[in-house]
């Protein structure tokens, strides 16, 4: 099994990355892969509303056609 944590946190060594570090120790533990991503490092265009990934057949459909970031995750 593969479990990603997401820190949205500007902070990678804050709270928030210390609970999910605890929270991915306890899953690796137990057996899992495991991923830690801060999204503060990566850069993200966000949504336009241009629609291609709900044209069906489109060479996007389904998937988000701005390459960024946030692409692998």
């Amino acid at each position: 099994m593969k479990i990603i944590a997401i820190n949205g946190s500007p902070r990678k060594k804050g709270n928030t990355a210390t609970v999910l570090d605890h929270f991915l120790e306890g899953a690796r533990s137990a057996g899992a892969d495991t991923e830690l991503v801060h999204l503060y490092g990566l850069q993200a265009s966000g949504c336009r509303s241009c629609f291609a990934c709900k044209r069906l057949g489109g060479a996007s459909y389904g998937h988000c056609a701005l390459k960024d970031d946030l692409a692998p995750v």
